[in-house]
């Protein structure tokens, strides 16, 4: 069973109209995959809440292999990359074969499990709602090492543009890191994140800013300074939350059967 919200058209917003996604037919992009898909979602700033007005719509999910390209000569690819335009707007589709993502998911990789719990959902089946009841039992505490190491590199990267989009990211990703710990739970939009994690009072006003140009550059917002200090105690939480937090070191063994199941089971009935 699948079902699709690639163009919504309902009196009450839905959560891609909320997301501020663009109104156009991201079909298109979806019928460029040649394999059967899991699932695709919207990832980007538009699940981290600061997209821009000409902000691209980056789609990610999974698809199925079909058998002969696993185990014949001909190997298929497991990791697949659509591009396309509709009115003006960029997309771009990039997906996984459904036992790469699983894989993934065991690793401590919080990219693959945003996308896989993104509440903007395109594209879903029963195998998706599978994946994501899974989710839980992957993450861990050593998840902090995947979010202190992003927030390190878009910290670097604004460090050479001193643009809107790598501050950002940097400081979603710290705070997703910091809640995890705590909580348990994977919360990728940063509006959201700032009524659950201290955060620093000017970040609204960042998210505001990148509203209007993409690469906006930081201005007089604030201060590199300030910057410096508030994304050091970010890392300090980060840490300190690590340290106490209640998550496992690893998976749950069951999980890793669970998916291992899912995997097989998916491919015979594809």
């Amino acid at each position: 069973m699948s079902a699709d919200a690639i163009h919504p058209h309902s009196p009450s917003p839905t959560p891609l109209q909320e997301a501020g996604l663009p109104d156009v037919d991201l079909s298109p992009v979806l019928a460029q995959q040649t394999h059967p898909l899991v699932f695709a979602t919207v990832s980007g700033a538009h699940l981290y809440g600061f997209p821009s007005r000409d902000s691209d719509v980056d789609l990610r999910g999974v698809h199925l292999l079909p058998v002969e390209e696993l185990v014949g000569l001909r190997e298929g690819e497991e990791t697949l990359t659509r591009m396309g335009e509709r009115d003006g707007v960029e997309m771009d589709l990039v997906t996984h074969d459904l036992r790469k993502f699983a894989r993934l998911m065991l690793r401590r990789n919080g990219y693959v499990i945003e996308q896989l719990l993104s509440p903007l959902v395109v594209r879903t089946t029963d195998v998706h709602a599978e994946l994501a009841a899974l989710a839980p039992g992957v993450l861990t505490s050593n998840h902090a090492h995947h979010y202190r190491g992003f927030a390190g590199t878009q910290w670097r990267l604004f460090g050479k543009r001193q643009e809107l989009k790598p501050l950002l990211y940097t400081l979603r990703v710290l705070l997703t890191g910091i809640h995890l710990m705590r909580s348990g739970e994977v919360v990728a939009h940063l509006p959201s994140l700032l009524e659950l994690v201290e955060a620093p009072g000017y970040v609204p006003e960042l998210i505001s800013a990148k509203a209007v140009a993409e690469h906006g550059a930081v201005g007089g917002i604030v201060d590199g300074e300030r910057l410096r200090v508030d994304v050091e105690a970010l890392h300090g939480e980060l840490d300190a939350a690590q340290a106490a937090s209640r998550l496992p070191e690893g998976p749950e063994p069951a999980v890793f059967e669970a998916l291992h199941r899912l995997v097989v089971r998916a491919r015979v009935h594809a």
